[in-house]
């Protein structure tokens, strides 16, 4: 079926925009270089799942019949359907019936997708590899067309299905894990109801209902505008290059929005509380708007004489029934009854500043913004002590939650933290320092000390606040014990905003400076991950026919400055990076300047088990979405800090290998993109003979990792009984590794037999939860004990190494009295590992690299008394069952 990229004739030809709440697109030109997905759960005449991808200005869209699946063995039936606006993609609501596609419709997931191939070529050819990063649906997916038939009459017939990879889920029904909205946590009889939202998202007015009736109220008086999530900048560390975007100074301030209904007001906070009373001038000022119903977004602050916003000055005007506070409009999202979610920006932006303009009273402003020239606007910003500049998508609709289509760039060092704990005074005050954190995956991580930033008054009023709040245990993780000594526990309920220098490598504030209390976020929301720079989108120009922006009126030099975000190196430990801010990591937004940092910090740590070690790496070079390889051996020119030495291999040829021996060869190992760590159980002076065994315990898919905790006790167990003590080891992903030190005293061959033996007398033992075999057809619902890493040139992952996997995980030592409250292999990542590392004065392993043990004649007679025993058992069971 041939179209035009660019073609919504089809799409409007079978809708009557008078009737139905759907966008029509109309006046609305697309982005060129968009990567929005949505898929909208469609309660039609049959009820299926539209899957949409953003390619030239449009969503390409499929009629996914019984929905999209996680499980790479379910190919799910997709039907080809006509371009969609990309409004449509923010489009929420009730179509009601005598309409076209008559239902109602629910964003079921949204987010970004990236090509693998050329996705024009893909449509062509009928197959299209793709990534999703979604909020539900994430990993590598494809479409692919099938055979057409006769029965077909024209239609395009395609096979949504999910790659194998480490996003995948067998057996997952991931439509039954989320029956609500994405964007609005409502459900379909919510929706239906207009239950809050009371109209479509995205879409234009209910029922065909015209805008003065869609204001109304049942009893006639003016209805208020619904609340609606705000949408939220994403962290960057440089502003993106093009007029395609417009930049606005970033306020200090509460986000709120302005509804007016009739004569009555409303200020709304970003969670929906009703703050009118504590700003009245700017709710008394509000009602001089000309139109009857209206919604606008903006932030309440308050400036001083140098137009700077204050956040503390904000809190002082509270204080003062919100004396000095103004109100800083930059978004319209509804007017007289009419949803403007779905128009362009600039558009949106045109319409709000005339509104304004007819004000008489100076308390509410419009949000200024220039056009492009991201770059110079952020460095005017900071020169001038501001404290960064958001930038937004000039042609993008409303969308709420955090995206890319809206970005924020800092000046300073300020973001929120949770109180969990204040250390107590020896003279006379309520407190001597805050005990900060935030939260990392449900777990609040303790984040430090905050010691100044409050005088007396501010002090006795934190100590009246935090005083209900006191609790026995602490609601930290990673806390040193020379702070909980003198330590008030509290619950984690109160959110400040904390100024600060820096982190240290252990993620810990230094010279941390109170602010104030922030009453408008909810301390469950305070996380690293919404601060931690992302890569800046690539240029995008602003489409024809858009309203104009300003033009940035700077005084500064035109010379020099491109636009771009400069690309400079970055010395850590003596290496110089390149490209520090190149994002590896793209769900966490983690970059190669933030893994280097993670492994000077843990350098001490992991070098005992690297020193004199051969090593093999996964390396991905474009990050882990980008395509990774495992690599044994150096290429020609690597790195100077790593050292090189040449062993035979089975035919008798050298071959070289690397081994890493300081922090530098830790860094090199970043700059070159390596993931992961693999190394030898030999070191390079003795290489024919071992010097730990590893038992790798992997679990199919369908196998809880409680049974696998289960199978390291029992490994643990039997060997002991056999003499030998074993360590502990998360692998990061979804097994874990029993280590045992050896004296080097045997060859690989008494290894890799004494680890086959007790390998196959487990799966003899208990044949229903353990195999020895390799084959993944008979690892169902079993454990495979791998002791094929015990062999010259195996490798196993390295501890302390990260992997390249979703979230970053990292394989960790664990005493073995932490196994019973560990929940997953995956329990620490680069950005949580090192709080751990910081309250511990030494290694969990201890006597790791001392521990004096071999595989003697004792301990091969007691494997041999467990596998006779398991033998008999298993002939026993057999027997019976017979």
């Amino acid at each position: 079926m041939a179209r035009r990229a660019d073609d919504l004739d089809t799409y409007r030809r079978k809708r009557d925009f008078a009737r139905t709440p759907e966008p029509s697109g109309e006046g609305v030109t697309g982005r060129s270089g968009g990567d929005l997905f949505v898929v909208q759960k469609h309660w039609a005449t049959r009820t299926h799942y539209d899957f949409r991808l953003e390619l030239d200005g449009v969503l390409k869209s499929w009629a996914v019949t019984v929905g999209p699946s996680l499980d790479p063995t379910i190919k799910r039936f997709a039907v080809r359907t006509e371009d969609h606006p990309l409004a449509y993609g923010a489009f929420e609501g009730v179509i009601e019936k005598g309409n076209y596609g008559a239902g109602t419709v629910m964003i079921w997931d949204r987010g970004r997708w990236t090509p693998r191939d050329d996705p024009h070529e893909g449509l062509k050819k009928g197959k299209l590899r793709f990534l999703l990063e979604g909020e539900r649906l994430a990993g590598n997916f494809a479409l692919v067309r099938m055979k057409p038939e006769a029965k077909d009459r024209g239609r395009e017939n395609w096979l949504l299905i999910k790659e194998r990879d480490e996003r995948a889920g067998d057996g997952v029904d991931v439509l039954r894990q989320h029956l609500t909205s994405v964007v609005s946590g409502r459900d379909k009889a919510a929706i239906e109801a207009r239950e809050n939202p009371d109209r479509p998202v995205g879409g234009a007015n209910p029922g065909g209902a015209t805008p003065k009736e869609a204001m109304r109220g049942e009893d006639g008086k003016v209805a208020w505008p619904r609340f609606l999530p705000p949408q939220l900048a994403t962290l960057v560390d440089a502003p993106p290059a093009g007029d395609g975007w417009i930049a606005e100074v970033k306020l200090d301030g509460y986000r709120v929005q302005l509804a007016k209904a009739g004569d009555a007001v409303r200020l709304w906070t970003r969670t929906g509380k009703d703050w009118t009373d504590r700003f009245p001038a700017v709710a008394e000022a509000a009602l001089g708007f000309e139109p009857r119903r209206l919604l606008l977004d903006g932030e309440i602050a308050v400036a001083d004489a140098s137009g700077r916003t204050s956040f503390a000055g904000l809190q002082q005007s509270l204080d003062e029934a919100g004396r000095g506070a103004a109100y800083f409009a930059f978004d319209l999202l509804e007017l007289e009854g009419e949803r403007w979610t779905a128009r362009p920006l600039l558009e949106r932006k045109a319409a709000l500043e005339p509104l304004i303009g007819g004000l008489a009273a100076q308390v509410i402003h419009f949000s200024d913004h220039v056009e492009g020239h991201g770059a110079r606007f952020h460095r005017f910003a900071c020169d001038h002590a501001l404290e960064g500049i958001v930038v937004k998508r000039a042609d993008a609709p409303y969308a709420s939650g955090r995206n890319r289509d809206w970005l924020k760039i800092k000046c300073t060092k300020r973001r929120e933290f949770v109180l969990g704990g204040y250390r107590r005074s020896d003279k006379g005050r309520p407190f001597a320092s805050l005990l900060v954190g935030t939260f990392e995956k449900g777990v609040l991580i303790y984040r430090g000390r905050v010691g100044t930033g409050f005088d007396a008054a501010t002090a006795r009023r934190l100590g009246s606040r935090m005083r209900p709040l006191v609790r026995p245990t602490a609601a930290f993780a990673g806390v040193p014990a020379e702070v909980a000594a003198d330590a008030v526990w509290l619950e984690p309920d109160l959110v400040a905003e904390i100024d600060f220098s820096e982190t240290t490598e252990a993620g810990l504030l230094r010279h941390a400076s109170f602010v104030a209390l922030r009453e408008d976020k909810p301390a469950a929301e305070i996380s690293m991950d919404d601060e931690r720079p992302a890569k800046a989108p690539s240029r995008s120009r602003c489409p024809p026919g858009a309203p104009a922006a300003r033009k940035l009126a700077v005084s500064t030099p035109e010379s020099g400055v491109t636009g771009e975000a400069q690309v400079s190196p970055e010395t850590i430990a003596g290496v110089a990076l390149s490209h520090p801010g190149k994002v590896l990591y793209p769900a966490q937004g983690l970059t190669k300047r933030d893994l280097a940092l993670y492994w000077q910090t843990v350098a001490s740590w992991i070098l005992p088990h690297l020193k004199d070690r051969p090593v093999s790496f996964v390396r991905c070079p474009e990050g882990r979405d980008g395509g990774c390889f495992f690599q044994r051996h150096p290429a020609k020119g690597g790195p100077k800090s790593w050292h090189t030495i040449d062993f035979a291999d089975g035919d008798g040829a050298a071959t070289a290998y690397v081994h890493i021996g300081d922090v530098r060869g830790l860094i090199d190992a970043a700059q070159l993109g390596i993931l992961e760590l693999h190394i030898w159980g030999a070191r390079v002076d003795r290489i024919d003979r071992p010097d730990r065994l590893v038992f790798d315990l992997d679990p199919a898919d369908d196998v809880p990792f409680a049974a696998v905790g289960d199978a390291a006790r029992e490994v643990r167990d039997v060997l002991a009984a056999a003499g030998l003590r074993s360590f502990l080891l998360t692998s990061g992903g979804k097994g874990l590794h029993v280590v045992v030190p050896i004296d080097r005293r045997h060859d690989w061959r008494d290894a890799k037999a004494f680890a086959k033996a007790l390998a196959e007398s487990l799966a003899t033992a208990a044949p229903e939860r353990y195999t020895a075999s390799i084959s993944r057809a008979r690892r169902h619902g079993r454990i495979f004990v791998d002791y094929l890493r015990n062999d010259r040139g195996a490798t196993a992952i390295c501890p302390y190494s990260p992997r390249a996997r979703a979230g970053a995980p990292v394989a960790v030592p664990l005493n073995w009295d932490e196994l019973s409250g560990l929940r997953s292999s995956a329990a620490f990542d680069v950005t949580t590992l090192p709080a751990r590392l910081a309250t511990m004065p030494t290694d969990v392993w201890t006597g790791f690299t001392t521990l004096r043990q071999s595989l003697t004649r004792r301990t091969f007679a007691a494997l041999e008394a467990f596998s006779t025993s398991a033998r008999r058992r298993g002939g026993k069971a057999g027997r019976e069952s017979g």
